[in-house]
């Protein structure tokens, strides 16, 4: 009996996590990122922020994806920032995994945000809210 209830647990866990995995969600609060927190410039319009690191896989296809967004739409910058070298940074955004992806309007203020590989068509639709 302790088996199956820990069966089903680990099986309802695996079906959330699988459903949020990579959404690209409002994110309250008024945290705002500039050029100088980045390493890089910010975008006219919005910048697309990957937070990885050396060993992430997934990271990789973000990396992809986020570049071909960014390539796409005018405006908009791509910059992707090591956890491993921003632990100040990591901390003060609450990143817990990587790629999280931080999608931010001209002024640097985040207004989506994803844990794991967002969908390209959930970044396209979150920059349409930026822009």
């Amino acid at each position: 009996m302790v088996c199956g209830a820990v069966l089903v647990l680990a099986s309802a866990f695996g079906l959330l996590r699988a459903h949020r995995d990579g959404r690209l969600r409002v994110k309250g609060g008024a945290v705002r990122l500039t050029a100088a927190d980045l390493g890089g410039e910010l975008g006219e319009r919005a910048t697309l922020v990957q937070f990885s690191t050396a060993f992430c896989q997934p990271c990789r296809a973000t990396r992809r994806v986020l570049a071909e967004v960014s390539g796409m739409v005018e405006g908009v910058a791509h910059v992707e920032i090591d956890a491993e070298s921003r632990l100040d940074l990591v901390r003060r955004l609450d990143v817990l995994r990587t790629p999280t992806v931080l999608v931010l309007d001209a002024t640097g203020r985040v207004i989506r945000r994803a844990a794991g590989q967002p969908r390209r068509a959930d970044v396209v639709a979150a920059l349409g809210e930026a822009v």
